[in-house]
């Protein structure tokens, strides 16, 4: 197709429309990922989350500035959320991106979460492989930022920030199980506020302790059928592949900035870029992809099947089976049940 072959060749325009037409769900969409897919797995993939308000975007910003600077080619993914009552999205990010936002070694693009959990769009993958396709080497996403259970981050990127701030009143909060466990790396920024040194020095006490070695994760849902089928995977990785190896694990490094002036940022894309060297020399990247794919192929296998069923539901008997179930002459369960058989 016309559009791919411009795509491959890093037209902006050609990539905003696959984009728009990816995040519709046009069907034509599908057929062009399918042609661009064996020209991705190249890109590196930044994940970047954190609370709202920790300065995420400034910091894509800068990140931006620097790798651009060096002559790399930068996609940058802003997810932000939706409203559950309108259906619309600020996409306020290209405001704070605004210093990279005509920079024609960068591509920034906003996107709505559209009701999907976990911090990024349902088509934030997709878009991944676009941007990877046209020729983007750095691909930064940063998510929603919505709390502590935004880790499907984990499942894109090859390497995670976690952003903290100091003075929130309650280090223990970024202790907890989640969001802390996804980082590879923690970004203390707005370190010139009070309490900066303390709240590093927590995080680096919290990542000394002995912890078991973290794994990307693997499906998106808790199904024993998608666990068994990550154990399956993860146990080829091991046998043939000589993938899952002892010394392919990282300590998380926590790293100071104060990204609105650009504090830190070289120290950071220097950490960043230990993590990809480690990441290639113990082969954790071919792992990791191993892993993210299993889960995308699980949720598109979810999504595809759940359109077919949700399309063969009459609409007259579903109003009729909801209406049973309105006045408890039949429950939630046994209400699929019958919408499943009919």
């Amino acid at each position: 197709m016309e559009l791919v072959q411009a795509i491959i060749g890093g037209d902006r325009r050609a990539i905003a429309r696959l984009i728009t037409l990816i995040e519709n769900e046009a069907e034509e969409a599908r057929a062009m990922l399918a042609q661009l897919f064996p020209h991705t797995g190249r890109a590196y993939v930044v994940g970047i989350t954190g609370a709202p308000g920790s300065g995420k975007s400034t910091l894509v910003n800068q990140l931006a500035k620097h790798y651009s600077a060096l002559g790399r080619r930068v996609g940058v993914i802003a997810v932000d959320a939706t409203s559950p009552f309108s259906g619309g999205a600020l996409l306020g990010d290209r405001v704070r991106m605004r210093d990279v936002s005509h920079d024609p070694g960068v591509f920034v693009r906003s996107m709505a979460s559209r009701g999907n959990l976990g911090g990024l769009a349902r088509a934030t993958p997709d878009v991944i492989k676009v941007l990877d396709a046209a020729g983007y080497d750095l691909i930064l996403v940063e998510t929603v930022g919505s709390g502590q259970l935004e880790v499907e981050i984990a499942r894109t990127a090859h390497t995670v920030l976690v952003v903290e701030i100091p003075g929130t009143g309650d280090e223990i909060q970024s202790l907890k199980a989640g969001i802390l466990e996804i980082a590879d790396v923690i970004v203390v920024n707005k370190s010139d506020r009070d309490g900066a040194e303390h709240t590093a020095a927590i995080l680096e006490a919290m990542l000394s302790i002995e912890m078991p070695r973290k794994r990307p994760p693997g499906p998106y849902t808790n199904h024993p059928y998608a666990a068994n089928m990550l154990a399956r995977l993860m146990e080829y990785l091991q046998r043939e592949k000589g993938l899952i190896r002892d010394d392919a694990s990282w300590r998380p490094r926590v790293v100071r900035t104060i990204a609105i002036r650009g504090e830190g940022i070289a120290k950071l894309t220097d950490i960043i870029e230990e993590h990809r060297q480690h990441l290639l020399v113990t082969r954790e990247w071919e792992a990791r992809d191993y892993v993210r794919l299993l889960g995308e192929i699980e949720q598109a296998l979810r999504h595809r099947l759940t359109q077919q069923l949700l399309y063969q539901v009459d609409l007259d008997h579903l109003v009729e089976v909801v209406n049973r179930v309105f006045t408890r002459r039949l429950d939630p369960c046994s209400a699929a049940e019958q919408l499943l058989c009919s």
